[in-house]
């Protein structure tokens, strides 16, 4: 099981925010911007981050940025519809996801495996809630169809999940990084007492 100090969670908690507010108003990645955070800052986070409330507050923070965006920032009100409130067990799904994995970690390569099981999970499940909410709840379109969307779900699900992998990918490098430093500084100071 994966166990942080408090001190810890807090830092981590506040790069995951600042990694939202940096990469939250764009889908896709380009020359000028990141591609969207939102989803692996939610598995992230229910990995590192122990208190329920960190889903809340990542989700009211996520709002936040979107109304931000949509009332003074000149993004499109598009997605904005009663579909929205489907984001809700979208971003839990991958959340508790994340705080599956923590309870499978082991700090060995053994762990890639409920990692994968993990992130294959909750993109999945977080893919079929935001995407099924909006294309079947938005009201954005006349005729929907089983059929329609499958083809939606080709067509975007990829890009979703490459981002996804990519950030999750540099966190578990950090993460990978980060202990290994710790168990070289546990070594030295094993041998200075």
């Amino acid at each position: 099981m994966l166990t942080l100090s408090t001190r810890n969670q807090i830092v981590i908690a506040a790069l995951l925010a600042l990694l939202m507010i940096l990469t939250r108003s764009h889908h896709f990645a380009s020359v000028h911007h990141l591609a969207d955070a939102s989803w692996a800052i939610f598995f992230l986070a229910g990995i590192y981050l122990r208190s329920g409330w960190s889903l809340a507050a990542f989700f009211a923070l996520s709002w936040g940025l979107d109304f931000a965006a949509y009332t003074w920032g000149g993004v499109s009100g598009f997605c904005l519809t009663p579909a929205y409130v489907f984001l809700l067990p979208a971003y839990g799904s991958l959340w508790l996801a994340g705080r599956w994995f923590a309870k499978q970690y082991q700090p060995s390569w053994r762990a890639a495996a409920p990692l994968a099981v993990g992130g294959i999970t909750g993109l999945a499940l977080c893919e079929l809630f935001s995407s099924g909410g909006f294309y079947f709840f938005s009201g954005r379109f006349a005729e929907t169809t089983v059929s329609e969307f499958g083809d939606r779900l080709m067509t975007y699900f990829p890009l979703y999940a490459e981002t996804f992998i990519f950030y999750l990918s540099i966190a578990a490098g950090l993460h990978v990084m980060f202990a290994y430093l710790a168990a070289q500084a546990d070594r030295r100071g094993s041998f200075t007492h």
